[in-house]
């Protein structure tokens, strides 16, 4: 088996005079939680066509699971679009085993699938409702549903938890970790960094269609790190507490945040708030979020 289910290699995708798609290569690891990342017109939903073979790129090359992209691929991929894609008219169990079918489900696997996950959603009375009848948050589930019910190996979510209340996020979470753990890979297609720091292990970072940043959540936050500190105390402070080495830069009742001056480390300003005897409850260096580095690196600008 392949070390990575999926492969980008230069992939360019242009509509008219727009490059919506500019030289992105990057691997998702087989069994990973990969974030695809960037604001709104970065170009990530023109890579989820392409991998889905939705659309085709104009230049590079996609693999997945070490073969080239081709037409068999798509029956071992779950996709779960934005803008979600269910008939309004139609039945909950009629729908759901159309969109079995069409993934190459047999008529008695489907319907044994299906209400498998109705079931464990406590939803096996939605049968018989047609789409239209449903709340939006309740359609998600039924979306989420389809998009898993064949057991994809790669499952792409784009923007999943847009819509849904936070009793019917956490369920839809935990459903991610269990079918994670039981071997699919999953790529979070997303603009909400709070979402992929909790949840992914890597991310790539799309902005006007070219890749800017890609790696491991942890070592990215370490290395946008910018040396500083929040310290909790108990008790009063002396009024000169800022030093050449560090500058207090933010003094609550009972913590404080410090930035340490450069070429200085957090050894130096430990040891002068002991040497102050401050009482210290607490010590812990401030990484930044994924939203700031994010920020940081886009400037909150795209395209669109």
């Amino acid at each position: 088996m392949a070390e990575n289910i999926l492969r980008l290699d230069q992939v360019v995708k242009r509509y008219h005079k727009h490059t919506a798609v500019d030289g992105v290569s990057f691997d998702v690891g087989v069994g990973k939680i990969f974030g695809l990342l960037g604001p709104n017109g970065a170009g990530k939903t023109s890579l989820i066509r392409i991998i889905t073979t939705i659309t085709g790129a104009d230049e590079g090359e996609v693999l997945f699971n070490g073969e080239k992209l081709n037409s068999n691929h798509p029956s071992q991929i779950g996709y779960m679009p934005e803008e979600r894609g269910l008939y309004k008219k139609m039945k909950v169990g009629e729908q759901l085993i159309y969109l079995a079918q069409l993934k190459g489900m047999g008529s008695k696997e489907s319907e044994a699938a299906i209400k498998g996950w109705l079931s464990k959603f406590e939803i096996e009375d939605w049968w018989n409702k047609k789409i239209e009848e449903l709340s939006k948050g309740m359609q998600q589930k039924i979306q989420f549903i389809a998009t898993v019910m064949h057991r994809p190996k790669l499952l792409i979510l784009d923007e999943p938890f847009s819509g849904l209340d936070p009793v019917n996020t956490n369920l839809i979470k935990d459903e991610i970790r269990q079918l994670n753990e039981e071997g699919a890979t999953i790529v979070f297609s997303t603009h909400r960094m709070e979402q992929v720091e909790e949840i992914c292990e890597e991310i790539v970072l799309i902005n006007q269609g070219k890749k800017v940043l890609e790696g491991n959540v942890g070592d990215i936050r370490n290395n946008f790190k910018q040396n500083r500190f929040m310290v909790g105390f108990e008790g009063s402070l002396p009024a000169d507490i800022s030093r050449e080495t560090f500058e207090v830069i933010e003094d609550s009742d009972n913590h404080l945040i410090i930035q340490v001056k450069e070429g200085h480390n957090s050894n130096e300003l430990l040891q002068t708030l002991i040497n102050r005897k401050i009482n210290i409850t607490s010590y812990q260096e401030i990484l930044p979020s994924l939203n700031e580095i994010f920020i940081n690196l886009v400037d909150g600008k795209s395209d669109e």
